[in-house]
């Protein structure tokens, strides 16, 4: 009782002393004096400084020390209010302590033994590094000193092939091809051993490439498959064939580039001739601007030899691409050409072919921009430019035929197996066409503009003439001598256009409109007013001069026809234009004469019509009834209807015949006759006048007919049984 009375007792004094403390501690946090050491930024030596300089140090130093004592005392109750935790924190720490000391003695027991494994191993360790950095350079110094060796040997060798010449060229490229190889990915700069060899090898280099370029140069000109077979192996050993081929293609386009622009330099086209100065310097014959017909001579001379040059070229360049395509490496079996157009890359053919058209369009755009003489000349003489265009691609064709034969019979046997084994060309054309590119229409596109203009040249040339001989108020239609002039001119431009097909066609275009216009101003000629198509009284002077446009028109008919026919290998789709237009012209005349037609007809009927009145009883006929009924061509070549319709006019009055019965005019039972070609039909009104002359006979009660009624009669029934 009394422990734990004493107990109750500690904890109501720990409980109050805390909540004094509490108090007590709030004071000092409110203290100002105090408020300082609760900083974290505190300094003492600054907190000194201040005391001193204000002067205050007795009454701070009583102040600090109240402080420390109701902190002592608040130190003291917090202990004595927690005495039973703190003593539990203090047994933990005691067995922390033992843990933490054990742990330490494990932890020095695995230090000594990771520096004992760490002697054991560190020594190899160090003998392995230093035996290995000794290795990686023993093989370094082998790798050099084979090189070296290699290299000595492979020198020596170049040295015996270079004086071979052209036959071991191959094999000197070959060498150098793999001296090349030795020298990758190494230093062998101050090597006193090799150094000579190395200066030789690149001067061997050097030589190697001069001559392989000399044998190709050489073989493309003279197109010898075994030099430029020879000369592409060669590059292919060095490694420089692509580069090469690149730059020998360029070299091509750019010396085709300055021959265009050579032949178009309005310069050169108006300097004089050496061989036509005569007389004194500065004096001159050639051709000026001034001087159309020489200066457009010079400019055809210098485009034929273009068009030669481009040939030439071009021919060279096949040859190339052709031997590229066939030639492979006999130790790798590559093809040539796989290694030029890989990446995507067009061949060397379409890739040269595009920069020439493109060359002759940008040269040819810019020669006739700033000439006028050049662009008039091209216009005025397109047929001309485009014969030479087409010559040129013909003669593209002919040396891809060619080029295989002087593959076959190059009749040499020291160049690789696959030459001696080319297997036959499935093509025998320049540049095949593809779905996106025609090689023949880049080559023509350059001439466009100059197509334009001469075709509306043409077309001025074709109109002139008609709008010359259909002057504005004029009635008569053209001359024979001025149908001919415009016969002529339509002849003119045809046979002028006849050196290209599409070029034929736009002109037959031309002319179907020259016809369609010379129909279109003869219409404006034709009377159509009533006296036109009269046919009573002589010709009017309408009817006349429609007769004129109409002769008129037929012989432009028959001379465009002709002219057409005349035409050696004409397209048939310009034909068919030309034919079309000729057909309206053909309705033109047909329009213009059926007028009068008509009215001839309607004559003609009329004056048919007057033949019902005439008289045709005794002298005009020569045999009886009875004869005509029983004639072998009734029924076969004369209708049984137009032999009873004859019998009807040697009938009594009374025997009416059917268009008489039927109170009819001549006009109209023609018409019904029209309206009814049945045989049948025409019996059965037959018929019907017949029973009305019986029915006329019985009421007034006669007592015979009419001798011809038993014919016709018999005649009637005869005919309807073949009906029935």
């Amino acid at each position: 009782m009394e422990g734990g009375d004493r107990g109750v007792a500690v904890a109501s004094h720990g409980s109050l002393g805390s909540g004094a403390a509490a108090a007590t501690v709030r004071e000092l946090l409110q203290d100002e004096c105090y408020s300082d050491f609760l900083n974290k930024d505190f300094d003492v030596k600054t907190y000194t400084s201040q005391s001193i300089h204000q002067a205050v140090i007795a009454e701070q130093l009583a102040k600090l020390a109240q402080g420390i004592s109701q902190l002592d005392k608040e130190l003291h109750l917090q202990v004595v209010a927690r005495h039973e935790d703190l003593l539990a924190q203090a047994t933990g720490i005691e067995s922390l302590e033992g843990v933490l000391q054990m742990m330490q003695t494990r932890i020095g027991a695995l230090q000594g033994a990771v520096d004992r494994m760490k002697a054991k191993i560190v020594e190899p360790y160090n003998k392995i590094v230093a035996r290995t950095a000794q290795l990686a350079r023993l093989q370094v110094a082998c790798d050099l000193l084979r090189r070296i060796i290699r290299i000595l040997y492979l020198s020596k060798r170049l040295q015996g092939q270079l004086q071979g010449g052209s036959r071991e060229i191959t094999k000197a490229a070959q060498s150098l091809s793999e001296l090349d190889y030795l020298s990758q990915g190494i230093d062998l700069s101050g090597i006193e051993v090799i150094e000579n060899d190395l200066l030789f090898i690149g001067r061997a280099r050097l030589e190697v490439e001069n001559q392989a370029k000399r044998l190709l140069e050489q073989g493309v000109e003279t197109q010898n498959p075994t030099q430029v077979g020879t000369a592409l192996q060669v590059f292919h050993n060095l490694g420089t064939l692509k580069n090469t081929i690149t730059s020998v293609v360029d070299g091509y386009c750019a010396a085709l580039e300055e021959s265009i622009n050579n032949a178009l330099d309005i310069k050169v086209l108006t300097q004089p001739s050496q061989s036509a100065v005569r007389g004194g310097p500065g004096r001159s014959t050639m051709p000026t601007p001034g001087n159309t017909a020489a200066f457009r001579a010079s400019l055809w001379t210098n485009m034929e030899k273009l068009v030669d040059h481009i040939c030439t070229v071009c021919g060279q360049v096949q040859h190339l691409q052709k031997i590229l395509a066939k030639k492979r490496d006999p130790v790798s079996h590559i093809c040539f050409i796989e290694e030029i157009v890989k990446d995507g890359q067009s061949d060397i053919l379409y890739t040269f072919w595009n920069s020439v058209t493109q060359a002759l369009y940008s040269q040819f755009q810019m020669a006739t921009n700033s000439s006028m003489f050049l662009k008039q000349a091209f216009e005025g003489e397109y047929p001309k430019l485009l014969r030479l265009y087409n010559d040129l691609w013909k003669r593209l064709q002919q040396y891809s035929q060619n080029i295989q034969g002087k593959f076959n019979a190059s009749g040499t046997t020291d160049l690789y197996v696959d030459l001696q084994h080319m297997e036959d060309d499935t093509q025998d054309i320049f540049i095949p066409k593809k779905p996106d590119y025609d090689p023949e229409k880049a080559l023509k596109d350059s001439l466009q503009p100059y197509e334009a203009a001469y075709l509306s040249k043409s077309l001025s040339r074709l109109f002139d003439p008609i709008n010359l001989v259909f002057p504005p108020g004029g009635r008569n239609p053209p001359s024979a001598d001025e149908l001919e002039g415009i016969i002529k001119t339509i002849a003119s431009e045809l046979n002028v256009a006849a050196v290209d097909a599409n070029l034929t066609l736009a002109v037959s275009k031309n002319v179907a409109k020259t016809i369609q216009l010379y129909g279109v101003k003869s219409e404006q000629l034709l009377s159509t007013q009533g006296d036109a198509s009269q046919v009573i009284g002589p010709l009017t002077e309408g009817q006349r001069r429609n007769v004129a446009v109409v002769n008129s028109l037929f012989k432009l008919h028959q001379s465009v026809t002709k002219v057409v026919c005349s035409q050696s290998s004409f397209p048939p789709e310009a034909e068919q234009t030309i034919i079309s237009a000729l057909k309206t012209i053909h309705v033109l005349m047909g329009n213009a004469v059926q007028p009068l037609l008509t009215s001839v007809g309607d004559a003609i009927e009329a004056i048919i019509i007057t033949m019902h009145q005439e008289d045709f009883s005794g002298p005009l006929l020569f045999q009886t009834s009875e004869h005509v009924a029983s004639s072998p061509a009734l029924g076969d070549i004369i209708p049984f209807s137009i032999i009873i319709q004859f019998l009807f006019t040697r009938a009594p009055a009374e025997l009416k015949s059917p268009f008489q019965r039927a109170e009819w005019s001549h006009a109209r039972f023609s018409q019904w006759l029209d309206d009814h070609p049945s045989e049948k039909d025409r019996l059965l009104l037959i018929r019907g006048a017949l029973e009305a002359y019986v029915q006329s006979v019985r009421s007034r009660e006669g007592k015979e007919f009419a001798p011809v009624y038993p014919i016709m009669v018999q005649l009637l029934q005869k005919a309807m049984s073949a009906f029935q």
